[in-house]
């Protein structure tokens, strides 16, 4: 196993996260899902100049991205987006892409459970031919009930994988298991050689160490089905507007370069735009936290 991080929680230019990342002993980075945000052959010089390469990617579900639409045309535009994050992950020299296939904070469906089934494997299909064409594997991630009605437990996961095609894996995320999952652990134990991502954050979604996780069982675990992936720290502190609040500088008042989806994604998230001593502690906390143990 190494350490990975997503680069979604903070805007910046990727120069500045890839510096972080060597500095604290990450070894790759998952590159969030925005493909046309990216020159891969500029981002792969950086990465290899600093000694980090790419994990992969997560889709990142915004807007209308989604791949049980009902919608047929929603569908194909999400599908080629999906599709363009594994290229990305391609080009980048990545091995793995985690799928979330519904819109994140949707929570009420548009049809049937048949119906955005038979539409969601068939759309999942597509993207595993091109994961396969690429040497990119798929882990479909599980995310909690409260920003999607679709896909919660490593079971559904499981499911819906088994429905793609032998060769489709599951992403989980223990941050969501300690939620959704009556046993994390044996989740992990059921996902076993189809696990091919595992996400990290502590079960208040700060820092992995910041809250009551027990990290050596979960790493222990994860050795005992086999995995030999990455731990990809994905915190999101929840945000305090109450004086209450123990980091009271944690928000950049004044962020520069961010777009209006991403702020309302970090915003649905329950979180904002961390300052860069918040997020660069965050960072540290994950390492320091996971690094002894892999």
């Amino acid at each position: 196993m190494h350490l990975a991080i997503h680069n979604w929680m903070k805007v910046e230019p990727i120069d500045v996260t890839v510096r972080r990342l060597a500095k604290y002993g990450y070894k790759s980075l998952e590159i969030q899902g925005e493909p046309y945000k990216y020159d891969t052959k500029t981002v792969r010089k950086l990465l290899d100049e600093h000694g980090v390469r790419c994990w992969g990617s997560v889709t990142l579900m915004l807007e209308d991205r989604n791949l049980l639409a009902q919608d047929e045309a929603q569908r194909a535009k999400s599908v080629q987006y999906t599709k363009d994050c594994i290229t990305m992950v391609m080009e980048l020299g990545g091995r793995v892409i985690s799928v979330v296939p519904s819109t994140v904070g949707k929570i009420v469906p548009d049809s049937t459970p048949e119906n955005e089934w038979t539409w969601c494997v068939e759309a999942m299909k597509e993207v595993n031919d091109h994961g396969r064409k690429c040497g990119v594997k798929i882990g479909i991630e599980p995310i909690n009930r409260f920003e999607t009605y679709f896909v919660n437990r490593g079971a559904q996961a499981l499911a819906l994988a088994e429905a793609v095609g032998p060769d489709c894996g599951v992403c989980l995320d223990i941050f969501h298991m300690n939620i959704e999952e009556d046993d994390p652990l044996a989740a992990i134990g059921a996902a076993g050689d189809r696990l091919v991502n595992f996400h990290v954050a502590d079960n208040n979604r700060m820092a992995c160490g910041m809250g009551t996780l027990d990290w050596p069982k979960i790493v222990e675990t994860l050795r005992d089905v086999g995995y030999d992936g990455a731990l990809s720290v994905e915190f999101c502190p929840p945000l305090d507007r109450t004086p209450a609040n123990p980091y009271p500088n944690s928000v950049d008042l004044n962020p520069e370069g961010i777009s209006d989806s991403e702020r309302k994604f970090l915003e649905d998230h329950g979180s904002s735009v961390f300052s860069a001593d918040f997020y660069e502690m965050h960072v540290a906390k994950s390492a320091e936290t996971l690094l002894p143990l892999i």
